[in-house]
């Protein structure tokens, strides 16, 4: 196991699908942050690399009797159709429900707690980010990455992208994933990780879980875009040109 510690966190979180718990678990960043080593990941995060090590063995074991798709090998149209129904839907779900909760938190709290004003506007930031970024890839790539894939596997020529080539609108969902990503670390700053105050109300006790969790299903979110899709449909498109 110790040749893991020279991957990548983006390697280890695709060839190990358990890793992406364990790394969330560390507050090491697999989504955004992938590209870096291991250990250089671990020394960030501030977590021996030996108990990362053993964290992954473990996951890697418990995985062996999982049912959990293996996205190296699932068509993309099956990727994407996982990515849209199981995390933009509950992105999209859980902002609208988040939106409201955060108000009347911030209407109630607000004075005594000041950082939910900081919250509240960095939540809006990245909504404002997330629902138009969302709406471009189920529109506009997602749908050509289906259509290059079945005129491939049924021998038909291939159109031609309205943008030029997959790598162009690729670069700047990805970009757009570096902003969502630093929002989710500024949300986490101005709440202490997320910590309840000790008069906290049950609303306040349940946006906080809910942000936290919202966080989470984005990390994964974003780790099959950005390490397991978009890489596949880049490859499969330069594949034509070779």
């Amino acid at each position: 196991m110790n040749s893991l510690a020279t991957k990548t966190v983006r390697d280890l979180a695709v060839e190990i699908p358990g890793a992406t718990r364990v790394f969330e678990n560390l507050g090491i960043d697999y989504c955004c942050g992938g590209n870096r080593l291991l250990d250089d990941a671990c020394a960030t995060a501030g977590v021996p690399v030996e108990h990362a090590l053993n964290s992954l063995e473990l996951a890697t074991a418990s995985h062996a009797q999982s049912d959990e798709p293996n996205f190296l090998t699932a068509t993309l149209a099956e990727l994407i159709h996982h990515i849209v129904e199981k995390h933009h839907v509950f992105t999209k779900s859980e902002i609208a429900r988040l939106r409201a909760l955060i108000d009347k938190v911030h209407g109630v709290h607000g004075q005594n707690h000041p950082e939910l004003e900081r919250l509240r506007l960095l939540f809006q930031s990245l909504s404002a980010e997330l629902e138009p970024h969302m709406m471009k890839e189920e529109r506009v790539l997602f749908p050509y990455v289906i259509e290059m894939e079945e005129a491939i596997r049924n021998e038909r020529p291939v159109p031609m992208p309205p943008f030029g080539t997959v790598a162009n609108p690729v670069r700047m969902m990805m970009m757009e994933h570096e902003t969502a990503g630093e929002l989710l670390r500024e949300m986490r700053a101005a709440s202490a990780d997320y910590s309840v105050p000790p008069d906290a109300c049950i609303s306040y006790q349940t946006l906080y879980q809910a942000l936290d969790a919202f966080e989470k299903d984005l990390h994964l979110h974003i780790h099959l875009e950005n390490n397991i899709l978009f890489p596949r449909a880049v490859e499969m498109e330069a594949g034509l040109n070779s």
